[in-house]
């Protein structure tokens, strides 16, 4: 299982670095070998996220997300779509924007490539950032079959009975940034994070539409027996499709900051392509590799610690707008939500195997991590 999943991972990992290798030399491999791990370290959340969506679709719509949607994480989300951001926000045309990425040293209006990027970076942040949140605040508003941390987790339960509560919030905190954060690039922010939220509620809503529709066909196809005709925890056709879009947006949102910030360590936006687009190929190995373990159902809290991460790296890019971070705080705050939701589920486990009560557990692991 392990090696069938990640084979095509370490493949292009060994033809990677010998591209790099052979074009750029030892300094080459070395700055492919680092972005990719920086990639790879930056981005466990967003595989436990990915896993959460990708177990609702067919094993067809897994294999396209392990396929297709890896050339789009690489070559779109990771190549074309800053160069678009720069066309856009500069206002600079296309072939003007693909010289400035092929030539590090060429200036436009007295910026390069990677200068008209980072200025981009107030844009990128409201969009990524409203996005996420709004997944962070429509999970912890809404109703969950086990709570992590019961005592925060329910209270937020019963007020997200109140209708479009998280958009609500996420509008509220986009027009705080605006406000403190933004400066003379306020309204900027706010269109970026508008666009964010209506990307986030036209791609999650038309997947629940289409999913609902789909699980009602299933009932009404149902046989004498009672059992529907096809899974609904498999959903296909335009659910699927539209899920698959709502990954690759959400492979966006956490790409985005790490587009930003490998132009730290490297100008060359070939060598960043690379060496981002193998990291990328892992986590969706490992992604595919969760839902095919069942991990998630083994280890119940790892989607509650994903989620308060995405919650923190929203929280962290709207701040970005302003201050700067760095990177690897917002990696080890993902890693210690991770850490902590595993280190709960495994208190969980071996307590209900010593055979205590299921309800009692799901009440008191969080706090006992903590």
């Amino acid at each position: 299982m392990f090696l069938r999943t990640f084979g095509w991972s370490f493949g292009i990992t060994l033809l990677g670095l010998a591209a790099a290798a052979y074009f750029w030399g030892a300094n080459g491999f070395g700055i492919v070998l680092i972005l990719s791990i920086l990639e790879i370290s930056l981005s466990f959340d967003n595989a436990v996220i990915n896993a959460t969506v990708l177990k609702r679709m067919s094993p067809f719509w897994q294999r396209i997300f392990l396929t297709v949607g890896v050339l789009i994480a690489v070559f779109g989300m990771r190549l074309v779509f800053p160069l678009l951001v720069v066309a856009l926000t500069a206002h600079i045309g296309p072939q003007t924007v693909v010289s400035l990425a092929l030539d590090s040293s060429k200036t436009y209006n007295g910026l390069t490539y990677a200068q008209h990027l980072t200025a981009a970076h107030p844009a990128i942040a409201a969009f990524g950032g409203i996005f996420l949140l709004m997944i962070f605040l429509d999970f912890i508003f809404g109703e969950k079959e086990i709570r992590w941390l019961d005592q925060l987790e329910r209270p937020l339960e019963k007020i997200g009975k109140l209708d479009q509560l998280s958009v609500v919030v996420a509008l509220v905190v986009l027009m705080l940034s605006a406000r403190f954060f933004a400066g003379d690039r306020a309204e900027t922010v706010l269109l970026a994070g508008v666009a964010g939220l209506t990307t986030y509620l036209a791609v999650s809503g038309l997947s629940n539409l289409f999913e609902g529709a789909g699980e009602e066909e299933a009932e009404e196809a149902s046989g004498a027996d009672g059992r529907p005709a096809k899974s609904a925890l498999h959903v296909a056709g335009k659910a699927a499709f539209f899920l698959f879009l709502y990954l690759e947006v959400l492979d966006a949102s956490f790409s985005f900051d790490g587009v930003v910030g490998a132009f730290a360590i490297s100008q060359d936006v070939f060598q960043i392509t690379l060496g981002l687009g193998i990291g990328a190929m892992y986590i969706r190995s490992l992604t595919v590799y969760l839902v095919r373990q069942g991990t998630l159902d083994d280890y119940v809290y790892l989607e509650h610690g994903a989620h308060y991460a995405i919650g923190a790296l929203a929280i962290i890019l709207m701040v970005s707008i302003k201050y700067s971070i760095p990177e690897v705080v917002t990696g080890l705050i993902g890693v210690a939500f991770i850490g902590l939701a595993l280190m709960s589920s495994i208190f969980r486990n071996r307590r209900e195997g010593d055979g205590d009560d299921p309800a009692e557990v799901d009440a008191t692991a969080g706090a006992a991590t903590l």
